[in-house]
């Protein structure tokens, strides 16, 4: 059985029954459901190899008339990565992954003064950009308008609660890595202190994992409190050390906060790592003494290009019903802010 004789069937064109056997939203839903009712009737299995080649043929097509893809966000800023290390890393390494599939990289400012979404819209069909690589926003519960809808996304991080496909850092696994990495050099009372942007930036994901791993690895009673911050307020930070006496800081904040907090510990005279153990999580921690473990930018990058080259082979254009979310685990840095505290006990 083939597309063809579907199609004779169907009263369509085979062209129509091939975008409706793909699920393309350039057909209406129903004519869709009834083409897929009557394949699955008929018995139509695809040819993979087939498929394979066309989506190579289609992806040649793309690249030599419509060579572009989008770099957008919903930060005021027309370009957020120009302003932060760690996102103009991300950038980089995207427009590498781009230009090996024969694309360019376009900067689209979606908050510029005048511009409405329809315009936006409109203005990207007449460039024929068919990607979007997004760059999130401020607030987690911002959303793109549903003028982007027939575009293919990828987002990074977790910012934007549109449903979306997203590469973003395995906090789970990096947080967890990180105590039990503490835990095997023999530090038994892991305290954490997390920036509040970056807890919400999270979906408070760090708290979660500290308090299960300290329920599951040490016993629920050995739990510190978690302390909040906004930078690295001084004050707050000692009366919280002082009271819970930690054996190892567990820190977890932006980048840029890390010359303040390591300035605060040299100030206090806290000998690192010989009266207090500290490991940090941030998106950078070249360049500091600190031991932990930081955000692996050239695959962030990487597998958010690689990510919307699918959708595009795939002709996948329409908002995901289920968002596919890829996770990157963290670098370990060998700082100098840790040390082994005797004979370690195997969990």
């Amino acid at each position: 059985m083939s597309v063809r004789q579907i199609a004779q069937l169907a009263g369509l064109s085979p062209s129509a029954v091939s975008l409706a056997l793909r699920d393309s939203p350039k057909i209406p839903a129903a004519t869709r459901r009834r083409v897929l009712r009557l394949a699955r009737r008929l018995g139509y299995r695809p040819n993979a190899k087939v498929n394979e080649l066309m989506s190579q043929l289609r992806l040649n097509r793309v690249q030599e008339t419509q060579a572009c893809l989008g770099v957008i966000s919903l930060y005021d800023d027309p370009q957020p990565w120009k302003k932060s290390l760690h996102l103009s890393r991300i950038h980089d390494h995207m427009v590498r992954r781009a230009e090996f599939f024969g694309y360019r990289l376009e900067p689209l400012w979606l908050r510029e003064p005048g511009m409405t979404p329809r315009r936006f819209s409109d203005i990207l069909d007449a460039r024929g950009i068919q990607g979007l690589l997004c760059f999130g926003g401020p607030d987690l519960n911002q959303e793109l308008p549903p003028e982007l809808d027939h575009f293919a996304i990828v987002s990074q991080g977790l910012s934007i609660k549109t449903p979306m496909h997203r590469v973003m850092s395995h906090v789970y696994n990096d947080m967890w890595r990180a105590l039990d990495q503490v835990y095997r050099l023999g530090y038994r009372r892991p305290g954490l202190v997390i920036g509040r942007y970056e807890d919400i930036r999270s979906a408070h994901a760090h708290f979660c994992v500290y308090l299960g791993w300290c329920q599951y690895t040490l016993g629920a009673p050995t739990a510190i409190p978690v302390l909040q911050l906004e930078r690295v307020e001084e004050e707050p930070l000692m009366r919280w050390l002082g009271h819970h006496r930690p054996d190892v800081l567990v820190f977890v904040h932006y980048y840029d906060v890390l010359r303040e907090f390591d300035a605060v510990l040299r100030r206090r005279r806290l000998r690192v790592p010989r009266d207090l153990g500290v490991v940090v999580m941030s998106q950078i921690l070249e360049g500091t003494r600190f031991s932990g473990l930081q955000e692996n930018q050239r695959l962030l990058g990487d597998w958010c290009v690689e990510l919307l080259m699918a959708r595009i082979m795939s002709r996948d254009f329409a908002r995901p019903t289920h968002p596919r979310i890829e996770m990157v685990e963290r670098e370990w840095i060998e700082g100098r802010t840790l040390r082994r505290q005797g004979k370690s006990t195997s969990t």
